[in-house]
């Protein structure tokens, strides 16, 4: 029995070829295997593979037209200047998946449903696709330990895509993005913006990270809420005893005694000059001194035996 590929499509035979596209992207949706579980529906589906690859191609489809089924099948006499030649014999590949996926120009066949601004329908239901969120954009912002130590307001600009009134495109907008830098935060603080990346059909915007970055500093090391800082002293004053003076982060000049001896292992506490506690800024870590403490180069003999003398 002979098919007749234009009542598989359910088109005239002077359908064009948009005629054509169209009927096999509605006829193929509607009896694909995947969706249509009626008796029949995978053998239609297949046939209209067949008739789609057939039609579409201006040659087989104008030895069709002329000599049929049979003929294109078959092999079709055909006369030429140096005289007649037959026609190739053509045989469908049997894998209308194939056809499907070459038709909507994906490996995801069903990706072309998606394109649409309206609502989704795939065998006669509406879809309702559910939307994926792209992963987090992260960015490390810098910040000083003035910075962390006192807070401040920073402004950063970024420029996303915005979908238009339209819903189907979109366009690229600048937006300046406001972060609260709270007194004490440390290095790894991560401050996110919910949804404020590239806005598109059918996606939730990816959320904005900025990951803070304490730089480091000339005079001063943290060590969680505690402030390091090392200076240098003579072996006398390591012996005898000494004053250092520290300028604050906040400006503030401060005169440290230090009555002990001072071993490379020592360390002078100075509670509640450190930086701020995050979840309460009126507690403060402590400002922790450390020491460099410089040796002479020589000692004459007469100097080794005072020392020699005092530390008996």
């Amino acid at each position: 029995m002979f098919r007749d590929y234009y009542e598989t499509l359910e088109i005239a035979r002077s359908a064009a070829d948009a005629d054509i596209k169209n009927a096999y992207r509605r006829l193929a949706i509607k009896f694909h295997p995947n969706c249509n579980r009626d008796a029949g529906s995978t053998e239609r589906f297949g046939l209209l593979g067949e008739a789609y690859e057939v039609l579409s191609d201006l040659q087989k489809k104008a030895i069709y037209d002329k000599f049929g089924e049979e003929g294109l099948k078959g092999g079709a006499p055909l006369l030429t200047s140096g005289g007649v030649v037959w026609t190739a014999k053509y045989t469908y590949h049997n894998n209308p998946e194939k056809t499907f996926t070459q038709f909507f120009g994906s490996n995801n066949p069903f990706s072309a449903l998606f394109q649409t601004d309206g609502p989704l329908q795939y065998c006669g239901r509406i879809l309702d696709p559910v939307p994926t969120q792209d992963p987090p954009i992260e960015k490390e912002l810098p910040l000083s330990l003035e910075d962390l130590f006192h807070g401040r307001k920073k402004k950063i600009n970024i420029s996303r895509k915005v979908m238009n009134e339209d819903s189907g495109t979109s366009c690229v907008k600048d937006k300046i993005l406001t972060i609260h830098v709270e007194p004490g935060w440390t290095d790894g603080t991560r401050v996110v913006f919910s949804k404020e990346g590239d806005q598109g059909p059918f996606k939730i915007p990816a959320d904005i990270v900025f990951i803070i970055r304490e730089k480091s500093h000339p005079q001063f090391t943290r060590e969680g809420h505690d402030l390091i800082y090392k200076t240098s002293v003579s072996l006398e004053k390591a012996l005898t005893g000494c004053s250092v003076e520290v300028e604050t982060l906040d400006g503030r000049r401060i005169n440290i005694p230090v009555n002990d001896i001072v071993h490379p292992a020592y360390r002078k506490v100075v509670a509640g000059e450190g930086m701020p506690h995050f979840q309460d800024p009126s507690r403060r870590g402590d400002l922790i001194l450390t020491f460099d403490i410089q040796f002479p180069k020589s000692l004459s003999y007469e100097r080794r035996e005072l020392v020699r003398q005092a530390l008996k």
